[in-house]
């Protein structure tokens, strides 16, 4: 195994394949608040998600116009799901410190309490909204893998999300990772040594952001393509990804070592395994349910229901489309009539110029006579 010296704080290294970076967590100072990379990263994530999703949403049957404020409520509520997952299971970090819960500048957002919390708060609001919850998640379920194949990349800035150590080819170190350890020897040998798992930061570790940010952009790929040419029936998508995440998230959280603990359980594990085989066994049930309906079966998208609302959507930006044109061309009107008000008062004032040019004359001549 790869035996490291003492690296620069902020200095990430992956031995094997010769690359070393200098990686500082804060990005930039704005009227004295520092903005991180994690949450710009996130929040590119999030807005390419979003432009990929609204995209595919009359795909489904929805009216955009009317699932943006479920996006909203859901975005909302899987902060504050993400973050109320991760205190909850670290509440001895953050007992007492009202301040300290709040602030996710610095990282600490769950993935499973967000999809908990984006799926409940925005199924409420699209339901209030009537978008058809099935085909909403199918459209959001692709568009999650993108951001959080890209939002992992804000571990990577924070120094975090690492597993035990390794010599394989990926194998990376860093500085702040070195003293992470040094610092959390209690930690270790009461949780981490008693699974099995030793860490020493003289040696490479996992890093377990880069194989999920692979395995969830290869998701993406494979499900916006069955998404687009496979699709048997709405809520499919949903299903899928919530196989395809748990599957990779249950063999990369069994490398981590932050991982959430009930006991000598890891949370984040046990779900990924439970969800992957339900949504398993349901997407082959559904499956083959659908399948024997044949023709029978029709997609939200097909309903008299879904047509009529993205009529009216239709219609409504056709009516908004011909009153814009319609106050250009007044505009242009109204341009044109004070163009020619501006002409014709420069033609009266010529002539009158010119009237009185004439008057003068005649006085001047009567006056030689």
């Amino acid at each position: 195994m790869t035996e490291l010296g003492n690296l620069d704080y902020y200095e990430i290294v992956f031995p094997k394949l010769g690359l070393e970076f200098t990686v500082k967590s804060e990005a930039f100072t704005i009227f004295g608040m520092t903005v991180t990379w994690y949450g710009l990263i996130i929040t590119f994530g999030l807005i390419l998600a979003m432009i990929y999703g609204f995209r595919q949403m009359r795909r489904v049957g929805i009216d955009s116009d009317r699932a943006i404020d479920a996006v909203i409520a859901g975005i909302i509520g899987g902060i504050v799901g993400a973050r109320t997952y991760f205190v909850i299971f670290n509440w001895e970090d953050y007992a007492g410190d009202w301040k300290s819960i709040l602030n996710i500048r610095g990282g600490g957002l769950a993935i499973y309490g967000g999809i908990i919390g984006a799926v409940l708060v925005g199924g409420i609001v699209a339901k209030l909204r009537k978008v058809r919850l099935l085909p909403m998640l199918d459209v959001a379920c692709v568009s999650f893998l993108i951001g959080q194949g890209i939002g992992r990349w804000g571990n990577f800035t924070n120094h975090e999300a690492f597993g035990a150590n390794t010599d394989s080819l990926f194998g990376m170190s860093s500085g702040k990772i070195q003293q992470w350890i040094v610092n959390n020897t209690a930690y270790m040998e009461n949780t981490l040594y008693a699974q099995g798992i030793n860490l020493s930061e003289d040696y490479p570790v996992h890093p377990c952001f880069l194989y999920e940010s692979v395995w969830c952009l290869l998701g993406f790929v494979i499900l916006a393509y069955i998404f687009k040419k496979k699709r048997l029936f709405d809520g499919q998508m949903c299903l899928m990804y919530i196989c395809w995440y748990g599957t990779g998230r249950f063999f990369i959280e069994g490398l981590r070592t932050d991982s959430l603990y009930i006991g000598t359980i890891r949370v984040s594990q046990g779900l990924a395994l439970v969800s992957a085989v339900a949504s398993l066994i349901l997407l082959i049930v559904i499956g083959a349910k659908v399948k024997r309906m044949g023709s029978d079966y029709h997609f939200y998208c097909e309903t008299a229901e879904s047509k009529q609302l993205l009529a009216e959507a239709d219609a409504k930006a056709a009516a908004y489309e011909k009153k814009r044109k319609g106050d250009v061309e007044l505009s242009e009107s109204d341009r044109i009539l004070d163009a020619d008000q501006t002409q014709d008062d420069s033609d009266a004032l010529k002539d009158a110029e010119e009237s009185e040019t004439d008057t003068e004359s005649e006085e001047n001549k009567q006056e030689d006579e």
